[in-house]
């Protein structure tokens, strides 16, 4: 008995001792340790609309800076377009219009053209959502009806009953399926990317890539001759084009709108 009081004593003692050296109360000394856990826990707040230094090395470039529209225009239009479209809250948005095609505020392009590079986005549909992203766009004339010619990456939601085969999302609209996709459900953020080196295209979604093919080869002059593109001559082989955002009529966000220009003589 006399030895558990003595440990007890000494306890106290040598605990006394530590919580003055440390110039805290046990209660302060309590409240810093749930701090730093707790700033050790917090997840660091998500960077939009910016590049990293490893990417600023690599040479991507933002095409969307959170705040404006610099950079992009109406197709066949010197400006952006004054509906349709809008920035709200860091992200680039169509706005609803009843589902028309290029009816209300119209497809946006980027100013400049591409030939080789690596594009990518983040998008986040609405349910029954329509869109798309175009590349090797290029302004013919005389106009087509509807949404400007270019190759499509398909932005829509699976779950359509009209929706099936290469009409899914992120395959090449009309041509080729995408297969083995990981899809975030309507409502949440998925990221889309392009790589175009030649003329070999490949489509990501999500980090997984869903289909890859060979502009201008037999197998894709074939499919294109049997699609609604048919009687545009050399329909998809264009050297270079802009990037195109359709406004399908339902309302889709963007943001992390990036893209880097590929030299084939160092990749």
């Amino acid at each position: 008995m006399k030895n558990s009081k003595l440990y007890r004593s000494m306890g106290a003692v040598v605990l006394a001792a530590l919580l003055a050296l440390g110039g805290c109360s046990s209660e302060e000394a309590s409240q810093e340790s749930n701090a730093e856990e707790s700033q050790q826990e917090a997840p660091q707040a998500e960077q939009v609309n910016t590049l990293t230094s490893q990417e600023k090395e690599e040479g991507w470039v933002l095409l969307f800076d959170g705040e404006t529209t610099n950079g992009w225009r109406g197709v066949y239009k010197e400006a952006f377009p004054e509906k349709g479209w809008k920035v709200e809250d860091g992200l680039l948005k169509v706005v609803a219009s009843g589902g028309g095609e290029s009816e209300f505020g119209g497809d946006i392009i980027t100013e400049n053209q591409y030939g080789n590079f690596e594009f990518s986005l983040e998008f986040k549909l609405t349910e029954g959502a329509n869109s798309g992203i175009k590349y090797f766009v290029k302004e013919i004339r005389p106009r087509p009806e509807g949404s400007a010619i270019g190759l499509e990456y398909q932005l829509i939601d699976d779950s359509r009953p009209d929706v099936e085969g290469t009409w899914t999302l992120a395959s090449l609209y009309e041509l080729y399926r995408a297969e083995n996709k990981q899809v975030n459900p309507i409502g949440e953020f998925n990221k889309a990317r392009i790589i175009a080196r030649g003329d070999r295209v490949e489509h990501w979604l999500n980090g997984v890539k869903v289909l890859e093919y060979t502009r201008g080869s037999e197998e894709f002059r074939q499919l294109v001759s049997e699609s609604k593109y048919s009687d545009y001559e050399n329909f998809g082989e264009a050297e270079e084009g802009h990037i195109l955002l359709q406004d399908h009529g339902h309302e889709v966000a963007f943001r992390n709108i990036k893209i880097r220009e590929i030299d084939l003589n160092k990749n």
